[in-house]
């Protein structure tokens, strides 16, 4: 299929079923033991800092391992894969010395995952198989300030950030993604310099993808990091006219709930959600079974407030392939029309009929 082919299938999928996303790509790392010279392999070799815990430079030293959990994902039940390129910018990959690597990184990352989404699309054509471009957040933000004492102060301007996501979705582009997810959003204005990013390819003659956005929840406040309820994160965004727009990582599916279900009530377009396995314990890790995962997740579906499901932090192939099979033959969400209205946004939202 051509890739304008394979987002009409993924349109079309969107309306027949509750579609799957995969789960966790840092536990299951974890979970490898892997060392220093797997991180390093023959590219970094001789560098002189250490690359351990850096996941997204597997994509070009272990790439057969992020192939496999690929693979292992789809086998799963996911529908869409996301590329290992989570921290994948010149600003986050700066922390490592790494700036240099990133276009590889970002072009490596989505050709692994297309590679294992055409060969199970071959094998099973009746369920096609999708790769999301991941743009994750960043270790700065543009709406706070980075000193107590000065709350003017900030490590980065909007046209740097804007230039480490530009670099990043060109190469995943030509990577061959079928759509971009920006996501685990603390910040909303980090959120739209990357949306901008996106849509310049698109004027610029660039091929244009499905835009994914999902914002992160940071506790029971909520608010994003950056200060914004779900009502008012939904505003800021949704003149990109979004594929699907969802929430990830921070809340386990218990404390999620509530904000999916308003943010359903509220979006004209496909609402996602892929909450981590519950809260962590005191060892920093997930408890939450497949099982328990895959049963509160039937439960939204069952509930018509969600058209995407996954995995976020401490989720495995087991969690979602609990969650594919609780949620197959359900219904999605149906798009609710919303009256039209002047919608602004600053911390809260602002409606004017």
């Amino acid at each position: 299929m051509t890739r304008q082919e394979r987002i009409a299938a993924l349109k079309g999928a969107a309306k027949d079923r509750v579609l799957i996303l995969d789960g966790s790509w840092g536990v299951m790392f974890q979970k490898r033991g892997l060392t220093e010279a797997d991180y390093r392999g023959d590219r970094f070799a001789d560098y002189a800092g250490q690359l351990k815990g850096n996941n997204d430079v597997l994509c070009l030293t272990r790439p057969d391992l992020v192939q496999e959990l690929h693979e292992a994902y789809y086998a799963a039940g996911a529908d869409i894969s996301e590329t290992n390129t989570f921290s994948a910018t010149s600003i986050a990959q700066a922390e490592y010395g790494l700036e240099a690597a990133v276009r590889d990184i970002n072009l490596e990352g989505a050709r692994a995952a297309r590679a294992a989404a055409d060969a199970f699309t071959a094998r099973e054509p009746q369920k096609p198989r999708f790769v999301a471009g991941s743009i994750g957040p960043l270790p700065v933000m543009l709406s706070m300030s980075s000193d107590v004492n000065d709350p003017g102060a900030r490590k980065v301007n909007f046209e740097q950030v804007y230039a480490a996501y530009r670099e990043q979705v060109l190469a995943l582009h030509e990577g061959g993604v079928d759509l971009f997810l920006i996501e685990t959003i603390t910040d909303t204005l980090n959120c739209k310099a990357a949306i901008k990013a996106i849509l310049d390819l698109q004027d610029e003659g660039y091929e244009p993808l499905p835009i994914w956005i999902s914002g992160t929840i940071t506790d029971r406040s909520g608010r994003t990091l950056s200060g914004q309820t779900v009502e008012a994160f939904w505003n800021s965004v949704r003149h990109a006219k979004p594929f699907a727009v969802g929430l990830n990582c921070a809340l386990g599916a218990e404390l999620m709930r509530p904000h999916i279900a308003e943010l359903s009530r509220i979006a004209d377009t496909l609402v996602s959600a892929y909450p981590n396995a519950g809260l962590p314990n005191a060892m920093g890790e997930y408890d939450e079974t497949p099982d328990e995962t895959g049963h509160m997740l039937h439960d939204w579906a069952e509930q018509g407030i969600v058209n995407i499901l996954g995995g976020c932090c401490g989720t495995t192939p087991e969690h979602i392939k609990h969650v594919a099979d609780a949620v197959a033959g359900l219904a999605p969400r149906p798009i609710p029309e919303r009256p039209t209205a002047m919608r602004l946004a600053g911390l809260e939202p602002f409606e004017l009929a």
